[in-house]
C-alpha cells in the first residue's frame, strides 16, 4: 500500500514538474528582458548603429545575438550562484520547489539592487503604497523589477548620448564644410558616413563599446 501511494505521488509530481517547466520556458524571454542586463546592452548597441548611420547594418538579429551573449557573460557569476544555491540542491532532492525559487531569486535580486538607483526604487515603493522598507529584504520583487527596468533604461540612454557625441561632431563638420563650399544639395550623411565608419574602425569601436558596457555593470 505504501509503495503504491509513493508511486502515485511520483506519477502526479512528474507531470506537474513538466507543466511548471513549460510555463517557465514561456516566460523565460520576458525574464531575460526585465531581470538581466539584456535591455541595457541591446539599447546601447542600437544607439551605436544609429550614430554610425548604417541603418540596418548590423542587422537586428546580429545585435540581439550580441546582446544575448554579452548578457550571459555579465550574468555568469549570478547564474553560477543560482545554480549552487537552488538548482543543485533541488535536483538532489534536498529542498522543495518553493525553497529553490526563493533561494534562486536572491542572487538575481542582489544583481538588480546593485544596478538600481535609489531614486527609482523609492519611486516604485511609493507607487506600490507599501510600507517603507527597512532593509533590501523587505522590498518585494514586483517592486524591484520595474525600478530595475527604469534604471537600466536611464543608464542605456546616458551611454548612448556619450556614444552619439563624436559622430555628431563629424556630421556638423561635414555639414559646415559642404555649406561653405556651396554644395547644399549634397546630403551631408553621404559624405560623413565613410568618415564615421573609418573612425569607428580605427579606434576599434566595437571592442570599446563592449568594454564600456561590461564595465558599467561593476
Amino acid at each position: 500500500m505504501i509503495v503504491s501511494a509513493t508511486t502515485q505521488a511520483v506519477d502526479v509530481s512528474n507531470p506537474t514538474q513538466i507543466m511548471l517547466l513549460l510555463g517557465l520556458l514561456a516566460v523565460l524571454p520576458s525574464l531575460l528582458l526585465v531581470m538581466t542586463g539584456f535591455t541595457r546592452i541591446l539599447i546601447v548597441l542600437g544607439f551605436v548603429r544609429n550614430a554610425l548611420g548604417t541603418q540596418q547594418i548590423p542587422p537586428n538579429q546580429v545585435l540581439v545575438g550580441i546582446a544575448l551573449f554579452l548578457s550571459l557573460f555579465v550574468m555568469a557569476p549570478t547564474l553560477h550562484k543560482v545554480d549552487k544555491a537552488a538548482i543543485e540542491p533541488y535536483r538532489a532532492h534536498h529542498i522543495d520547489a518553493h525553497t529553490a525559487i526563493v533561494r534562486g531569486l536572491e542572487p538575481i535580486r542582489t544583481f538588480m539592487f546593485k544596478q538600481t538607483r535609489d531614486s527609482d526604487l523609492a519611486l516604485f515603493v511609493k507607487l506600490s503604497h507599501s510600507k517603507r522598507p527597512r532593509t533590501r529584504a523587505d522590498v518585494s520583487t514586483h517592486v524591484l523589477i520595474p525600478a530595475f527596468i527604469v534604471s537600466e533604461l536611464t543608464t542605456a540612454f546616458q551611454i548612448g548620448f556619450l556614444i552619439y557625441l563624436p559622430f555628431l561632431i563629424i556630421d556638423m563638420i561635414v555639414s559646415s564644410t559642404l555649406m561653405s563650399m556651396g554644395m547644399m544639395m549634397l546630403p551631408p550623411t553621404l559624405i560623413s558616413l565613410p568618415f564615421k565608419i573609418l573612425l569607428f574602425v580605427l579606434v576599434n569601436g566595437w571592442a570599446l563599446v563592449a568594454q564600456s558596457l561590461l564595465s558599467s555593470f561593476h
